[in-house]
């Protein structure tokens, strides 16, 4: 199994939770029932767009390819590699 991030795991739950819950509020159902139904559909429209802002803000890395760049990412940034041996790698020079 891949080594996907736990908060790229939460951000993408609270993203299907949220959209899951504005299908049930477009559907005509209110999963909370105390609450007045321009209310409900006013908060769990913004929580949908905050959801979604924060999930996918984010640099979401699902795939290897992807991990392996935010790990060469990171080395350029702690200074463990410099931009040029990224960029000798990638053009085949020593």
């Amino acid at each position: 199994m891949s080594s996907i991030k736990t908060d790229t795991i939460i951000r993408t739950a609270v993203l299907a939770i949220s959209l899951i819950n504005q299908i049930i509020v477009m559907c005509g159902l209110n999963p909370l029932p105390f609450a007045d139904d321009e209310i409900y559909a006013f908060v769990s429209t913004l929580v949908t767009v905050a959801a979604s802002i924060w999930s996918w803000w984010k640099n979401n890395s699902l795939t290897k390819t992807a991990q392996t760049a935010d790990e060469v990412k990171d080395a350029i940034k702690s200074g463990t590699i410099t931009t040029d041996d990224v960029e000798a790698l990638v053009s085949g020079k020593e």
